[in-house]
């Protein structure tokens, strides 16, 4: 129920994002006309595309973005025309004939046309065109769901409550437009000059939008960043933990060396639809009976998965004797990770003995009904889930979890200590006291906090440069890149990518491209080689190469964490980056 609540929050909030503003002017031009054939369609004329656009999420999730994009060329040129007719009167004339013929009445007021039903769903139609790829992180949730899950009643219930909220924040504008309006009539007398002002200010905003300037300079201008960020803090806040995510409050809490308290949380799913299995033949639920299981849900470029497998290798080796089978579900987060081969070579180099299944089709994390990466269930011998936990940490919680299950299936088993596990590089431990900064996609499909001049051109080449400053947890682009859903992809070398960012260790996720032929690249950390401060994957120097699809951990400071400006220069074409994460 709190979701459904905050996705209501998150469409009202909508109304105040940088790309929104500039369509309001022509949104008040309509506000002193009646309701039923003025207000009501053009919100129903929104609805209708929210509705598409989650049909377009469901069937064809990856093409959303760029239908949103293409579709919001053409609500510019809608909004274009419809601006030059608040100018001049017989364009306006012109353009209501066709819905005339169609049956509208035609009503005289004040020498105008009657307000045109037709017209006002147009309207909606385009103002939700361009609202959507404005929604922010909540929307992103949904469409991400949408997208994952396929047709489901909760994804298109969530969108309803987004589209609701977004809904009614538009009709208060509408409200207060009709006040103002009616005040300024009553005043003045200045309808005329009123509709012409509003007509200079649509195609204002019309430019401001086609440029990209809405995002540079009305951003500084309004509500706009605290509201996302304040969305997206109440996702955190709301949710359970995320993807690639947070730890979440687990069932049965257990105190280090005390009995746990273990629960029935149903029987155990099938594994049944993996594409394919590493170091095991197929296994399924019913020759696991009479073990203990514990199964990892994880893809290999989440950095909390990674600091999670040690813990899980160290387990399978300890009680293999002891009748525990440890199983990890790869369930990919992008496009690479369905590739066997690249799972392969993640599993060999992180040295994973026990079975993995290849979940690219989402079969067992849907009969899971799982959400999370790392999610860890823990199953009795009976084949039922006794606990799970959902993100990294409280790892001797949850070996307590297996030493009490392990009991139950044989009494003479000898309850241990727990693991003493140290992890190196990417796998270390995270400095969680000091990381300031969230994970971040560059991918347009669940980007934030890019800051331009300009906005991101979704799925073409574009030439891009940074800004003059960069805020805490803003990044930029910094030559010429193509922006898909998912990555950013270096059109033409070089280029470089820039992040303030604030922890002890930054990764990025990067992949060689098409081609497959190596990618060198520098990193600076304010400005200078990363010395002492570098990941496991560059030099002291900063010099590095990507090989291969996978997270790379760039920088390990040694030093005091502080707010830092973290830049990473390609010196070949091609290169691929999917998100920064933080340790």
């Amino acid at each position: 129920m709190l979701l459904y609540v905050l996705a209501f929050i998150g469409g009202v909030l909508t109304i105040v994002s940088p790309c929104i503003l500039p369509v309001l002017p022509f949104v008040f031009a309509r506000a002193d006309q009646p309701f039923r054939r003025s207000g009501l369609p053009m919100l129903g004329g929104m609805a209708l595309t929210f509705a598409a656009v989650a049909a377009l999420a469901t069937v064809a999730g990856a093409w959303v973005g760029r239908a949103n994009q293409y579709g919001r060329y053409i609500a510019l040129v809608i909004f274009a025309v419809m601006g030059l007719a608040l100018l001049f009167p017989s364009l306006a004339e012109f353009l209501s004939r066709p819905f005339v013929r169609l049956g509208a009445k035609a009503q005289q007021q004040d020498g105008q046309s009657a307000p045109s039903v037709g017209r006002s769903l147009l309207l909606g139609v385009s103002t939700g065109l361009l609202w959507v790829p404005c929604a922010g992180p909540i929307l992103g949730l949904i469409l991400t769901g949408a997208a994952v899950e396929g047709a489901s009643a909760r994804s298109a219930i969530l969108l309803l409550a987004f589209a609701l909220g977004a809904a009614a924040s538009l009709a208060l504008a509408l409200l207060a437009g009709k006040k103002f309006f009616g005040l300024m009539k009553r005043s003045l007398g200045a309808e005329e000059w009123i509709r012409r002002g509003l007509g200079v200010a649509v195609l204002v905003g019309v430019v401001a939008i086609a440029s990209g300037l809405e995002t540079g300079l009305l951003a500084r201008v309004s509500l706009a960043s605290s509201t996302s960020g304040f969305e997206q803090k109440l996702v955190d806040r709301l949710r359970p933990a995320g993807a690639n995510g947070a730890s979440a409050a687990t069932s049965g809490a257990a105190v280090h060396g005390a009995t746990v308290k273990l629960a029935n949380e149903g029987a155990m799913p099938s594994l049944g639809g993996a594409v394919s299995w590493l170091n095991s033949p197929p296994l399924t639920s019913e020759e696991l009976r009479g073990k203990v299981v514990v199964i990892d849900f994880w893809t290999y470029s989440c950095i909390n998965c990674l600091r999670a497998i040690p813990y899980t290798e160290a387990w399978a080796e300890k009680y293999k004797s002891d009748g525990l089978m440890v199983i990890g579900v790869h369930t990919p987060e992008f496009a690479f990770e369905k590739d066997p081969a690249n799972v392969a070579k993640a599993v060999q180099d992180l040295k994973i003995t026990y079975p993995v299944a290849l979940d690219s089709n989402y079969a067992i994390w849907k009969t899971f009904n799982n959400q999370y990466w790392p999610a860890h269930y823990f199953i009795d011998a009976n084949g039922v889930i006794r606990y799970h936990h959902f993100g990294e940490g409280e790892y001797d919680e949850s070996e307590r979890v297996i030493q009490e299950l392990l009991k139950e299936r044989n009494a003479n088993f000898n309850l241990a200590g727990v693991v003493d596990v140290k992890g190196a590089g990417a796998e270390a431990a995270a400095d969680s006291n000091d990381v300031q900064s969230p994970e971040t996609y560059v991918g347009y499909a669940r980007g934030q906090n890019f800051a331009g001049p300009g906005d991101i051109a979704a799925d073409m080449a574009q030439k891009y440069s940074l800004p003059t400053r960069l805020n805490l947890n803003q990044w930029g682009l910094e030559g010429k890149w193509e922006v898909s859903d998912e990555h950013a992809a270096l059109a033409s070398a070089p280029g470089a990518i820039v992040f303030r960012f604030h922890a002890r260790d930054l990764h990025l996720v990067l992949g060689p491209g098409a081609d497959g032929k190596p990618v060198r690249f520098r990193v600076t950390i304010d400005g200078a080689a990363p010395g002492a401060s570098h990941g496991m994957d560059v030099d002291e120097n900063g010099n590095g190469v990507v090989q291969g699809y996978r997270l790379y951990q760039l920088i390990r400071q040694t030093g005091k964490v502080e707010d830092r400006t973290f830049e990473i220069q390609f010196l070949d074409a091609g290169v691929q980056a999917y998100a920064f994460t933080f340790g």
